[in-house]
């Protein structure tokens, strides 16, 4: 697990020093926060990854602050639709968004136009973990292994289907960058979040996705869908028989979802604080982390730069995978 961010030792003097910059006022109300329920924006369906990792940690965060923590989903747009509406709402810490590497890298890239600007509309609160995603085929496709998949794609060019979450996703660009190592193709069919795509998988309408394991998991374990291999840079815990995907023969190739809380930029720095000291916490509460990591999100911490940073780091990686794939979305 990485560095943990702010201890709640230092959240008093962090709150105190914020306060003095803040005025009188603004002060007086952010010491009074959180005075009522908190809405948590996922950019994504029920039952999807977000989705899942959110109800977590909605439910530790209004344990820590004492109110009521409101999942809202806002499927949509490879996360557009969700992270615009925190972008929109109000600086008062009222509304957090959780926002992962398609909103805050990918999309820059990805989308001609954005009805967001994540570095000026937005505030990073804290960096909260990883998963890995996992390709995945329908039952009744004829391949058992990552070699086979291939196989069959090169003898069948154009004829499987590749389902994702949705434009922009890893799900979506994890697909594409296997297809461009490969020199294979399929047809991408986008739906709106990972159990949409799960279920037309299950019933047939599609034939290989790359999900993450936090949805496609108890998928994998009930056996109503074949996985071939992860595609972190080590094998998941949760399924260690599982090769990566360069393991069984593409060099290379690494795909991993990160993601974290943001909320609208402006929000008083006390706030912003309180908030990240909380996440920090939860992400070191061990009954918390181990509900977390049947989820299959390996947790991470510290500050809210973090989040940005990371952001910054992976903008030009996922910028250099759509060119190369034309994924380009008008």
């Amino acid at each position: 697990m990485l560095e943990t961010g702010i201890d709640r030792g230092r959240l008093r003097a962090l709150l105190s020093a914020a306060a003095l910059a803040a005025g009188p006022w603004r002060s007086a109300r952010a010491a009074a926060y959180p005075e009522r329920p908190l809405r948590f924006v996922v950019p994504g369906g029920a039952g999807g990854a977000p989705d899942l990792l959110c109800r977590v940690m909605g439910a530790a965060l209004a344990k820590g602050l004492g109110q009521a923590v409101v999942i809202e989903n806002r499927p949509g747009a490879g996360g557009i639709v969700g992270i615009s509406e925190v972008a929109r709402a109000a600086p008062d810490g009222y509304t957090i968004g959780y926002a992962n590497v398609g909103t805050l890298a990918i999309n820059k890239s990805l989308y001609a136009r954005l009805p967001y600007d994540p570095d000026r509309q937005l505030a990073p609160v804290a960096m909260t973990g990883f998963v890995q995603n996992a390709l995945v085929v329908r039952n009744e496709l004829p391949v058992k292994t990552v070699a086979e998949l291939i196989a069959h794609l090169r003898a069948h060019p154009g004829k499987l289907t590749l389902a994702s979450a949705g434009n922009g996703t890893t799900s979506h660009l994890g697909g594409e960058l296997f297809k461009s190592m490969t020199g294979t193709f399929m047809l991408h069919v986008p739906f709106r979040g990972s159990l949409a795509a799960i279920q037309d998988l299950i019933g047939g309408g599609v034939d290989v996705m790359f999900d993450n394991l936090s949805s496609i998991s108890p998928f994998i374990a009930s056996g109503r869908v074949r996985a071939l291999a992860v595609t972190g840079a080590h094998r998941s815990p949760l399924f260690p028989a599982l090769p990566t995907v360069q393991e069984a023969g593409v060099p290379g190739y690494e795909s991993v979802a990160w993601g974290g809380v943001v909320v609208p930029a402006g929000t008083p720095a006390e706030v912003v604080a309180r908030l990240n000291v909380e996440f920090n916490a939860m992400m070191n509460d061990a009954e918390v982390r181990e509900r977390l990591a049947r989820l299959s999100l390996e947790t991470a911490s510290g500050p809210p730069e973090r989040l940005f940073e990371l952001a910054r780091r992976e903008t030009p990686v996922w910028a250099a995978v759509i060119r190369r794939a034309n994924a380009r979305v008008d």
